[in-house]
């Protein structure tokens, strides 16, 4: 396993060049095991597509002694090792204002019902988070929902839509400005700081998109207000003793 030092207070470690679902996997196994290490001054750890980073405070680290723990690991007796992982739930409420781009999709010979049929009740890979906080691209796209990004990016995109961009779907955590076709919204904020888990998902994870109207949208959004909604989350690997 190579370990590289771009910065002063990161390492990284790759393992290979395209984006790949055994990558990932590897990936999520290498961060349970980097994270079992328990080694000190370490401050995070970032999955890419295909790297992992390691982050430390370089006053109570030291990276030659990192680097040589992360050697130990074996990349072989790792790709079998059980690891936790959710799964969950996110309402969308699709077209509409809240999907403007769905009828794009008739440029795939798609109806927009047969649209929000493919994207919904399917299970999707989190590569990884990027762009900002919250942020997940997927994989597991049907490949007739394929769509270039718009020619012409918006300005502002609201927070909690939904959308496609290339082969992968994916979702806006903030306002912000973007190119990819929208297909909906959730009113579950991705990104809450009151939240124990600020973001309700990681690198490893799985998202399926659940259908619901403009009037279940409004009651989550209220209910969630309240502190009275919840998403929906399943727990798969070794969280639940599998």
């Amino acid at each position: 396993m190579e370990v590289k030092q771009y910065a002063e207070d990161a390492l990284t470690i790759n393992l290979g060049s395209k984006v790949d679902e055994k990558i990932n996997r590897q990936l999520v196994q290498l961060k349970a095991a980097v994270t079992e290490l328990e080694l000190e001054g370490i401050t995070d750890i970032v999955l890419s597509y295909t790297s992992l980073i390691i982050y430390f405070d370089v006053l109570k680290a030291d990276s030659n002694k990192i680097t040589a723990a992360l050697k130990t690991l074996d990349l072989a007796e790792l790709k079998d090792m059980e690891y936790a992982y959710k799964v969950v739930k996110i309402p969308v409420c699709y077209g509409g204002e809240f999907g403007p781009d769905i009828e794009r999709f008739k440029e795939n010979g798609l109806t927009p019902e047969e649209v929000i049929n493919m994207h919904s009740d399917t299970e999707y890979l989190v590569y990884m988070l990027g762009f900002m906080p919250g942020f997940p691209f997927l994989g597991g796209l049907n490949e007739k929902l394929f769509k270039a990004r718009l020619e012409s990016p918006r300005t502002n995109i609201p927070a909690g839509s939904v959308g496609i961009g290339g082969q992968q779907t994916g979702m806006y955590p903030f306002d912000s400005p973007g190119g990819w076709n929208l297909l909906g919204r959730t009113p579950v904020p991705l990104y809450d700081s009151s939240r124990e888990d600020a973001i309700l998902y990681e690198a490893g994870d799985r998202i399926i998109y659940t259908v619901i109207d403009e009037a279940e949208y409004d009651r989550i959004k209220e209910a969630y207000g309240k502190g009275e909604y919840t998403v929906e989350t399943e727990y798969r690997g070794e969280a639940n003793g599998a």
